[in-house]
């Protein structure tokens, strides 16, 4: 990486991490439980055209590399940002690829789970897309949705505006929407692109590990300081034995979900890695499920309470890491790709990855 590429990423995230503290106060997070959608913070990250990362710069973008840009999301993960900045990324992303005009205004993705396909048919010159498609990032919010969806047994990427689906709503335990959208509409544009629903988990699945380190990272700052800050029978409780055995391993399991979300970054690309990938979202899950629970431990009954803000990065934790697929099935995935390499074989399927 050439030194004005490394200064560029940098400022990049130091304005990221400047427009999100900005919008991520507690009582910011707190309306949004009420089902507030925040405007301003939205309006603040597409002004920076943080939304346009992955987009080319002769498309509007940045211009910088794929893990560069996914690495906003670590940062978006430290400040719990409660906005579908991944979704119109990928998105973005997509219809850049695809060659289709980008909207103004939040994204989402579809389908986001694994056993669900969506089709395309053509009725002259127009296009319509058929199916459903659960637990869909942000759909009542979005303006439109970009899909990957089959048409005569090749991968489309299709772009349908808010008015051509229904909604179902739904949550997360975090409680961001997460609603069923049902497609019986015309679509805007469609574009042939070899991609699959399968590279749009994998690429999700790479977003999200990056929310989760930087959702680890946050925990780790207010644990540690809480650890400095509470006192029992007359120091702080961070010079307990105890507590500093936990403390070491949710810094050790926040580094290992910092390094798992970089091979996952470095996976993404128009050819998609999936092992790095499925190795990534299982590892940085397993770190999220321990690191959460560490420090709900060393908080106390305060960590529970909802004044304190330590439940709104928890509760995207757990929300994040069954999302795009959860540990136990990148983990299956992981455990048949290597049962079919065979053991003479499965050093070099490693090491290739």
């Amino acid at each position: 990486m050439t030194e004005a590429a490394d200064s560029t990423e940098a400022l990049l995230r130091e304005t990221a991490a400047r427009i999100f503290a900005d919008h991520t106060e507690a009582r910011m997070l707190a309306a949004l439980e009420d089902g507030t959608w925040p405007l301003g913070a939205w309006n603040a990250v597409s002004e920076a055209g943080l939304h346009r990362a992955l987009v080319p710069e002769a498309a509007g973008g940045y211009g910088v590399s794929v893990p560069a840009a996914l690495s906003i999301l670590r940062v978006a993960g430290e400040y719990a940002l409660p906005l579908p900045l991944a979704e119109t990324m990928l998105g973005s992303w997509l219809l850049g690829r695809a060659g289709i005009e980008i909207p103004e205004g939040a994204l989402t993705v579809a389908p986001v789970m694994g056993d669900e396909t969506l089709s395309l048919t053509r009725e002259g010159t127009a296009w319509r897309l058929y199916g459903s498609a659960r637990r869909v990032p942000w759909g009542r919010h979005a303006v439109a949705a970009v899909v990957v969806a089959d048409y005569e047994g090749a991968g489309h990427v299709a772009l349908i505006t808010r008015d051509n689906w229904t909604v179902e709503t739904g949550e997360n335990v975090a409680r961001e929407p997460r609603d069923t959208l049902t497609f019986e509409g015309v679509v805007a544009a469609a574009a042939p692109l070899p991609v699959t629903a399968a590279d749009l988990r994998m690429a999700g699945a790479a977003a999200r590990t990056q929310q989760m380190a930087g959702g680890l990272m946050r925990l780790t700052a207010m644990t540690t300081q809480y650890a400095l800050d509470r006192t029992q029978f007359g120091r702080p409780i961070g010079k307990f034995q105890a507590i500093q055995q936990s403390m070491a391993v949710l810094a050790g399991q926040t580094a290992a979900a910092c390094a798992a979300a970089d091979i996952a970054a470095e996976a993404v690309g128009e050819t998609m890695n999936m092992l790095p990938i499925a190795a990534g979202k299982a590892r940085a899950g397993e770190a999220a499920s321990i690191g959460a629970g560490i420090a709900h431990q060393v908080h106390g009954a305060i960590g529970f309470t909802f004044e304190h803000s330590l439940h709104f990065t928890t509760k995207r934790l757990w929300s994040w890491r069954d999302e795009f697929g959860n540990d136990a099935s990148w983990q299956r995935i992981l455990g048949r790709h290597m049962a079919g390499v065979g053991g003479h074989n499965s050093w070099a399927a490693i090491t290739a990855a």
